[in-house]
């Protein structure tokens, strides 16, 4: 009988915590087909029978440790308040952030692609995960549209796929494969083409807190 998260006593949650560690660092090292769920529980320092407390199998492991990495680069690539109040400027720091969430985190991303290749839960599990990302995508263009910094022809959300595509097969190819280039770089060509697919500028966002305290349009 698999225990529910929200059933669990606090030492139930260090157990369960302490296997998606394991889980974690056991498919970073070895790849997901290599992993076995005795391997899992030898490092959590627990038995077999434990393990199906927690979990019915290890592709339910992988699927949670999957969903938190993905999770950690959501946060990890939010650009905060520290950030100047500044489209272009926001752009890029989300496209930088963006690149450090996936150095850290690019393989278990790839190995839940591939197992998407050739399993409909993970298929579909991706899909579920790429979709925060999109639907935050497609929100700040939507108001960019509506301050007349964007493109209004252009729709959000496939914008959003399509741009956020760009930048993921870029950080694929530039940290994973070994594509040369500096970050300083990578963040501005990013960024501009970017900025440009959608119809905005550098020079029309910085200038526009001037024409706003002027009174103009």
């Amino acid at each position: 009988m698999i225990v529910k998260s929200d059933a669990l006593t606090a030492r139930g949650r260090r157990t369960r915590a302490a296997l998606l560690e394991a889980g974690r660092e056991a498919f970073e090292e070895h790849g997901y087909d290599a992993v076995r769920i005795d391997d899992v529980c030898a490092r959590a320092g627990v038995s077999h029978g434990t393990f199906y407390t927690y979990f019915d199998s290890k592709e339910s492991l992988f699927g949670e440790v999957a969903g938190a990495v993905v999770g950690e680069m959501f946060a990890a690539s939010m650009v905060g308040p520290a950030v100047p109040d500044d489209p272009y400027a926001r752009v890029e720091a989300a496209n930088r952030l963006y690149l450090r969430a996936w150095a850290a985190n690019s393989r278990l991303v790839r190995m839940l692609e591939h197992a998407a290749t050739t399993d409909d839960r993970f298929g579909r599990l991706l899909l579920e995960l790429r979709e925060v990302f999109v639907r935050r995508g497609a929100e700040g263009l939507r108001r960019l549209q509506e301050q007349g910094l964007a493109d209004r022809d252009l729709d959000p959300r496939l914008t959003a796929i399509m741009l956020g595509g760009m930048v993921e097969h870029f950080a694929h190819v530039w940290l994973d494969l070994g594509e040369q280039a500096d970050e300083r770089t990578a963040v501005d060509h990013l960024t501009r083409l970017w900025a440009r697919a959608i119809g905005l500028t550098h020079a029309s966002t910085s200038c526009r807190p001037h024409q706003e305290e002027r009174g103009e349009a």
